[in-house]
């Protein structure tokens, strides 16, 4: 499985959220400044977390971006998933016997449903709020590591 700039940045976004969450919204600009993703792109990217579930919007002057669920409560799998789609390694595991033409019972199959399964499992683990326990502390606009 590879994550793309959608589920690397998407991430990173929502760890900042959860470092603010409680505290009112954040702009994109700020987070886009704190996080180093390009601003039009994290506009998109917030558009689609939006839309699955995970943060809503504010508009206005002292709007922004919040967390909807506690960071405890959103794994990383729910992310990925929202952002990057299926876990699936290979895209015809994903897709019923008539609908591929790969063959439903090959000597593939095995190791791409167990490669699957131990990818859900590890991200399932771990929630955004695990994540941002992670994070070097920030001092004076300095990162300690």
């Amino acid at each position: 499985m590879r994550v793309s700039t959608r589920g690397d940045y998407g991430l990173r976004a929502l760890i900042e959220l959860a470092a603010n969450y409680g505290g009112g919204p954040l702009q994109s600009s700020e987070i886009a400044l704190r996080r180093h993703i390009p601003e039009q792109y994290l506009d998109q990217l917030l558009a689609t977390l939006r839309k699955a579930g995970f943060i809503r919007s504010v508009r206005g002057p002292s709007g922004g971006h919040e967390l909807v669920r506690p960071p405890d409560q959103i794994t990383v799998k729910e992310v990925i998933e929202a952002l990057e789609g299926s876990l699936s390694p290979v895209a015809w595991l994903d897709e019923p016997p008539e609908m591929t033409d790969h063959p439903h019972q090959c000597g593939q199959r095995e190791i791409w449903e167990r490669i699957r399964k131990a990818t859900e499992e590890i991200l399932s683990a771990y929630t955004v709020a695990d994540l941002l326990e992670r994070e070097p502390t920030a001092v004076a606009g300095r990162w300690v590591i």
